[in-house]
């Protein structure tokens, strides 16, 4: 696959099309596809998921990492999962699914003949793109490259060092009041694809990309589960990004502030979906 030089920060050259796709139960889910295929190559393809501690936010709120992704020359299927309460556990992760099953078999006309399909989310989309991956390799279809997981919200427990320093004297913390909406039981607690933290099997999943920062209150989650997915083989590239990137919060805003940790996350997602390859021998 050609590797498009690192694109500048350019949203409104984004070519951008709202799309829905028929899914059993739910009715039709809206979904935003950013970038275009591009002649003579394939695209990447990446299936996202945005933020909003499962019970808030839409395309808008994930607008700044499909951009990004697109921006590095990707097409993008944006989702606007259900969301809880009204849609609690594990019916976001069943669209999702049924969104990814539509973007491969779209995957030529969308991203070109042989493109890669990846799945990509923050914070609790983060969490649905790792659920989802699951999804993928238990039904055996479709087959996936990647998943890039940014500030992923795994872990109900809420007890992180980093997640108690960024709440610090907060009395509430919407992060718990998140995991109690979207699970219906204590025992939803147990499932691999509500809590892919406390998933016990995590062979076969495809590679990832974990992204973090220090002042990520889902820094320590997330690197403990990249270190799950290492040991049980799975190759995983995680960066953890040392200047202020106020996440997740900021990638949800709209629209997104300035975040001086751009230019990294663009080198390490580049660095992903367009891996190096040895020349031939």
């Amino acid at each position: 696959m050609s590797q498009p030089a690192l694109a500048p920060n350019a949203p409104g050259a984004i070519a951008e099309k709202p799309a829905s796709i028929a899914v059993d139960g739910f009715g039709p889910v809206e979904v935003r596809i950013y970038g275009r295929k591009r002649p003579g190559a394939a695209a990447p393809l990446v299936l996202h998921f945005h933020g909003g501690t499962f019970v808030s936010g839409g395309l808008d709120n994930g607008a700044w990492m499909a951009r990004m992704l697109a921006q590095l020359g990707a097409v993008v299927v944006s989702v606007a999962y259900p969301l809880a309460p009204a849609h609690p556990f594990p019916q976001a992760v069943e669209a999702g699914y049924a969104a990814l099953a539509w973007t491969y078999k779209q995957r030529t006309r969308l991203a070109g003949a042989g493109a890669k399909v990846y799945l990509a989310g923050e914070e609790a989309g983060g969490n649905l793109a790792a659920a989802v991956g699951m999804v993928a390799r238990d039904r055996g279809h479709p087959p996936l490259d990647g998943q890039v997981l940014v500030a992923p919200m795994l872990d109900p427990c809420v007890g992180t060092a980093s997640l108690r320093q960024r709440q610090a004297s907060d009395t509430v913390c919407k992060w718990a009041d998140g995991w109690q909406q979207y699970l219906r039981s204590p025992r939803d607690a147990e499932h691999p694809y509500a809590v892919p933290a406390h998933a016990t099997r995590l062979a076969g999943l495809p590679p990832a990309l974990v992204l973090t920062g220090q002042d990520d209150p889902m820094r320590d989650e997330a690197l403990a589960y990249a270190q799950r997915l290492r040991d049980a083989g799975i190759p995983v590239t995680t960066g953890v990004l040392g200047t202020t990137t106020g996440w997740p919060d900021a990638l949800a805003e709209v629209p997104p502030p300035p975040c001086p940790c751009e230019a990294a996350v663009k080198r390490h997602l580049h660095a992903f979906l367009y891996p190096a390859t040895p020349p031939p021998s």
